[in-house]
């Protein structure tokens, strides 16, 4: 089936991703798809407007979800799809890069906006470069055109109440040679900080990771959440990746939003912008966060911050 096909891991990124393909399959006059690993989400990808779900076999518990990637590309091989859609998690990226690879076309990475040219012929994508400061617009000449999203880029596609669609269960995957030996779960609660109504966040001016108990201790008397910027995750590995705000991470809107020794880079600006409040703790007066911040504190986070948990505790009678 030409048109624009969906893939991502979460339910929720996937209802976004529908939003967008959507708008794109109704211009070109063409249908949207979905891949889902169930029979329950493949229903509710159809009352959600999709036309077509591409039902996935399970796999085998050592097998990893990238052995899926022969399926989608023997399946796009035979049905010609013009656009296919990713989310941009961790894994997203590996298995759209793959697919890309396979069916030797391009792929968009980080995309942040889509349209169509005015002949409606090329999908016209674009990402931002040098943290924020220019945006680059890229067309693929090549069938299918992929790009891989970030989550909250779009907002969920909203339910179509009798809606029909249909549901094609594919072939199952060939046996992989990689095997998944072990699966350690996280030790972590799972938190969604995209649902917290105040987030401290941290950022690289903490020193080490045993003082992110301040910005834990802030948010505790607050009845806050944590969240952290992208090197704190993902170089750093202090906190889990599901953590982390910005542009390629989660997109977060608190009543208040208090940033913790973050410089405040245009990519993490962009998963706070829309914050009712934004507070910005810094000792460089000339920091980044304090142009987006509605109020700042130019000093060290190791005296502001205990300064401040003591004030609130007392203004709180906690």
């Amino acid at each position: 089936m030409a048109g624009v096909w969906i893939l991502a891991e979460s339910r929720e990124q996937t209802l976004e991703l529908l939003s967008a393909g959507k708008s794109l399959a109704e211009q070109l006059g063409a249908k949207v798809a979905a891949f889902a690993t169930s029979s329950q989400l493949a229903q509710e990808y159809i009352s959600h407007g999709c036309d077509e779900v591409l039902l996935l076999p399970p796999l085998a518990a050592d097998q990893p979800l990238e052995s899926y990637v022969p399926v989608i590309v023997e399946e796009a091989l035979l049905a010609g799809p013009d656009i296919i859609l990713a989310g941009a998690s961790q894994r997203g990226r590996e298995i759209a890069a793959r697919i890309a690879a396979s069916l030797n076309t391009g792929l968009c990475s980080g995309c942040t906006g889509l349209h169509l040219d005015q002949d409606k012929k090329q999908l016209v994508m674009e990402r931002m470069l040098f943290g924020g400061a220019a945006v680059q617009t890229v067309v693929c000449p090549n069938r299918p055109q992929m790009a891989t999203i970030p989550p909250r880029t779009f907002e969920q596609a909203p339910l179509v109440e009798g809606y029909k669609g249909e549901v094609r269960q594919l072939p199952a995957a060939p046996p992989s040679r990689v095997t998944v030996v072990e699966r350690t779960p996280k030790t972590s609660e799972a938190v969604d900080i995209t649902e917290a109504k105040i987030v401290v966040c941290v950022g690289r001016g903490v020193e080490k990771k045993e003082d992110i108990a301040l910005a834990k201790e802030l948010a505790g008397v607050l009845g806050g959440e944590v969240g952290c910027s992208r090197p704190v995750a993902e170089d750093l590995r202090w906190l889990p990746e599901e953590l982390y705000l910005g542009i390629s991470g989660k997109k977060v809107k608190p009543d208040l939003y208090i940033g913790v020794g973050v410089a405040g880079q245009i990519q993490h600006v962009s998963g706070i912008r829309d914050s009712k409040v934004i507070v910005g703790i810094n000792r460089d007066e000339n920091a980044p966060i304090f142009e987006a911040a509605d109020y700042g504190i130019v000093g060290d986070l190791y005296d502001v911050v205990p300064k401040l948990v003591k004030e609130l505790k007392a203004a709180l009678k906690i």
